[in-house]
């Protein structure tokens, strides 16, 4: 073994050679319990960030851990792969998708296996393969089969020049594109939906079962579904059409003045008067170019057209005039809503600036508001007023009060009913793009929409496509289009559109445990022998997304027959960012490039002379302040990286990078490689029995078992890998400064330490370990266990004090009462030297540190 820690001579090698003993292979021992450990799955965008370092590493050091616990352990790696950045490479470099795709895999391979991280590569997937998306597909036709996949026009983002639908996310602030900068326009087209919705009561309640996931995360998600009960209510039209709506509070209809639809709602055209439609129809191309977020924001100008035309109040009979306004959308609730401005402040500014009627049914106790002069909505608690069959009741949600008292009138008067509401939207999978897996449905003029058969599956994307980024590739390739319907075999024509990036991701880790099965997305018996996920770790900006799809789909796996877990994820850890230090001009905010600041300590901008902010933000290459994880482990190793970004911060928080930090990890495992190249321990080293141990061999297997009590607690469910980072270094120097070098508990302190530390830094853990003469790598060794009789103090060291000042120690039995401490301490030597012939006014005691005399 080198006399000098060198990772670049060791790491390499230590990675080959657990490829060659198969270490990471998942275990097929069903003798053991199983834990399947889970990261998210990376986008292979071509270079691993440090994000992904801190990831993959927590994920690593839990599988590692458990692996030596006893645990057959599941850790597998893939690729997130289909989605627009690859089309957009074949658009701009002429380059296909799955040939940019794979050449990116290959090299985030590569970086990661450098990190030394346990993956078993027999699992690894790529969603953009046949042989993967072949499932998705499948897994499309169980929703189909299932009546929960339907066709429905949508409106949606369209980008005139580009010719295709965009995400919320791909249109800015001011409605503009960010791939052509076109100004977006808002749409109709036929989309495919999942009926997540039918879940949604299901979703939200099984939120409670979930008290392994952040308490932040489950409120987002329960936010999200958004439950809210009330009343669902009809309003008639003049022309004697029904406008239902649902309200929260059904006790203030009869405040509601006025209605507002959605622009796009179906009956504007026949609710419109001939003075009012050229308006409405101005108002109407208006509202279709703003975005989704434009629309609804707050605080926003508000902005109507009346269409002419009145419904009649269910509650009173009195006439209110419809609206539209952008502010109502058609995909949100029934696209019409009943509008009271005395009590709501959206509505209140909107009937003061077109001088609509304002009337006042809930008044605080005591007082008169007059609709007529109130300077804004009136929100608060009170009593009902003006409401017929309401009044003098509490306004509120509670037993008796208005709300319930609301909706038990409209049923009794065939008015209304109560109901339940859910935020919650179908989801919308269709995109009109490349990169996606098919849809695979045949559409045929006589027979509908007719699925692929299974053993046409997969429903594979064409190669010879040409990229123009004007719309579908896909529905302009006609020998791909055009196929026979598989029901009648008349003419017919593919789905064209390809399913959102979200479907692939929904179910991958269902298909890891048995990802090598080709005759299915796998096996009922291993999917239930592996699910739930044990813990699942990625970043919080998937909290809704990902995780509440995710859940959808395994409740309908499960009611098809295939799963019988009700959730994927038993434990979630959201990990935090990676930030780096940047440098901002206060003034532009632009960031600047730390080569190009001459002091660092006193920045300032090279072009302008301004001093310069200096933050910490989330690493990217716009910000500058990006670190290479090839950079870092060329430098100090993998090792270093890993255990740097195990220690800087707890892992649901941020953390700060720095480079003074990843030194002093360099320079830990330097000292341990001294420690142990050092010891003169190997494995022929006698084992320690705790029988007739010294003081000092005592002390020193105290420490050792303190650390094996700690690092397991810190491992356990709350994982505060800091924490046991530190513990290892407590154990390093007591190992460092102990008194009893040749004995066996020394050597046991140092097999432990390599022990503890293998899961953090496993190359040189097993370097050490196989230096010592070990046969089996460290890995496959039994994580230590605390012996709980080492951590017994039989021994207690007593500060003397007098008059508050430290003159020296005693040693003392631990199991001696208060009294008797006392007074061995008065007998002592120590004490006797201060307090001889004085007269001793108290004794202070504090059990199992200190005694104080205070002498006259």
């Amino acid at each position: 073994m080198e006399s000098r820690y060198t990772p670049a001579n060791i790491e390499r090698k230590w990675q080959e050679a657990w490829v060659n003993q198969g270490l990471h292979r998942t275990s097929t021992d069903q003798g053991k319990p199983k834990f399947y450990a889970l990261s998210m799955f990376p986008y292979p965008s071509g270079n691993l960030h440090m994000g992904h370092v801190r990831v993959y590493t927590i994920v690593d050091v839990i599988a590692r851990i458990k692996r030596m616990q006893g645990y057959r352990v599941l850790n597998p790696m893939g690729w997130d792969a289909f989605g627009l950045p690859a089309e957009n490479a074949a658009i701009e470099r002429g380059v296909h998708p799955a040939k940019w795709t794979y050449a990116n895999i290959d090299q985030m391979r590569d970086q990661l296996k450098d990190l030394g991280i346990s993956f078993d590569w027999d699992k690894e997937i790529a969603t953009c393969s046949p042989d993967y998306y072949k499932w998705t597909q499948w897994m499309f036709l169980q929703f189909f089969q299932g009546g929960l996949a339907y066709q429905k026009e949508a409106t949606v983002n369209w980008d005139p020049i580009d010719q295709t639908v965009l995400a919320n996310e791909q249109v800015d602030s001011a409605g503009i594109s960010w791939r052509s900068g076109a100004k977006v326009e808002r749409k109709l087209l036929r989309q495919w939906f999942l009926k997540i919705t039918d879940y949604a009561e299901q979703l939200l309640q099984d939120l409670d079962q979930l008290d392994g996931w952040p308490e932040k995360v489950r409120l987002m998600q329960a936010n999200w579904i958004g439950k809210s009960t009330g009343a669902q209510v009809t309003f008639t039209t003049e022309q004697g059409d029904d406008l239902v709506v649902f309200t929260t509070r059904p006790d203030t209809l009869w405040g509601a003045t006025f209605m507002v639809i959605a622009p796009e709602h179906p009956l504007v055209e026949k609710l419109t008067v001939a003075g009012q439609t050229e308006a409405i129809k101005a108002y109407q191309e208006m509202a279709a170019k703003k975005s989704d977020v434009d629309r609804s924001a707050e605080g926003k100008e508000k902005t109507g057209v009346w269409t002419g035309s009145c419904a009649i109040n269910p509650v009173n009979g009195a006439k209110v005039p419809i609206w539209i306004a952008d502010y109502v959308m058609m995909d949100y609730g029934t696209g019409a809503i009943m509008a009271v401005p005395a009590h709501d402040q959206r509505d209140f500014e909107f009937a003061k600036k077109f001088g609509l009627g304002i009337k006042v049914v809930v008044q605080p106790e005591g007082e008169v508001l007059d609709g007529g002069t109130i300077a804004e909505a009136w929100a608060g608690a009170g009593v009902m007023v003006n409401s017929e069959a309401l009044d003098g009741v509490v306004a509120g949600k509670g037993k008796g009060q208005s709300v319930e008292r609301a909706v038990e009138w409209l049923e009794a008067n065939n008015k209304g009913k109560g109901t339940t509401n859910f935020r919650l939207r179908d989801w919308l999978i269709s995109r009109q793009r490349y990169w996606g897996s098919p849809i695979p449905i045949i559409h045929c003029d006589d027979c509908g929409a007719v699925a692929v058969a299974d053993d046409q599956l997969p429903v594979e994307l064409p190669v010879d496509v040409e990229f123009s980024g004007k719309g579908s590739p896909l529905a302009k390739l006609e020998s791909w289009v055009n196929v026979p319907c598989p029901t009648c075999g008349k003419p017919a024509k593919r789905e064209t559109d390809t399913m959102d990036t979200f479907m692939c991701s929904s179910w991958y880790f269902m298909r890891y445990p048995d990802a090598q099965n080709d005759g299915a997305a796998f096996d009922p018996a291993v999917g239930n022998d592996w699910m739930a996920v044990d813990q699942y770790v990625g970043g919080i900006e998937h909290a809704i997304l990902h995780l509440l799809y995710s859940r959808f789909f395994t409740k309908v796996v499960r009611d098809r027959g295939l799963l019988t877990c009700d959730e994927p994820f038993k434990r979630l850890l959201t990990q935090g960012m990676v930030q780096g230090r940047t440098f901002k001009n206060p003034t532009t905010g632009q960031y600047v490039i730390p080569q190009n600041v001459a002091d660092p300590a006193n920045p300032v901008d090279p072009t302008t002379g301004e001093v310069l902010d200096v933050v910490y933000e989330k690493m990217s290459k716009s910000k500058h302040n990006g670190v290479a994880p090839s950079d870092v482990i060329s430098k100090y190793g993998a090792d270093t990286a890993r255990m740097f970004i195990l220690f800087k911060a707890p892992p649901e928080k941020d953390l700060e990078w720095d480079d003074a930090d990843v030194e002093g990890q360099f320079r830990f495992m330097n000292r341990i490689w001294r420690l142990v190249t050092e010891s003169g321990v190997n494995s022929g080293n006698a084992i320690a029995t705790p029988e007739n141990l010294s003081k000092d061999e005592k002390v020193l297997r105290r420490a050792i078992h303190t650390a094996i009590k700690e690092i397991t607690e810190d491992m356990t469910d709350e994982y505060q890998f800091n924490t046991a980072i530190s513990e290892l270094m407590k154990l390093s120097n007591a190992l460092s400064d102990a008194a009893c070098k040749d004995s066996p508990v020394y050597a046991e302190g140092i097999r432990t330490l390599l022990l503890l530390l293998a899961p953090f830094a496993p190359h040189i853990a097993d370097e050490l370990w196989m230096g010592m003469g070990f046969e089996t790598s460290v890995h496959v060794q039994a994580f230590p266990v605390v012996d709980a009789g080492a951590l017994v103090v039989d021994e207690l060291t007593i500060v003397i004090q007098v008059l508050g000042k430290t003159r020296g120690t005693i040693e003392v039995a631990a199991t001696l009462s208060k009294d008797e401490v006392e007074a061995a301490a008065r007998a002592s030597e120590v004490a006797q030297k201060y307090i001889a012939g004085k007269e001793v006014k108290k004794v202070i005691v504090v059990p199992g540190k200190l005694v104080n005399f205070v002498v006259g």
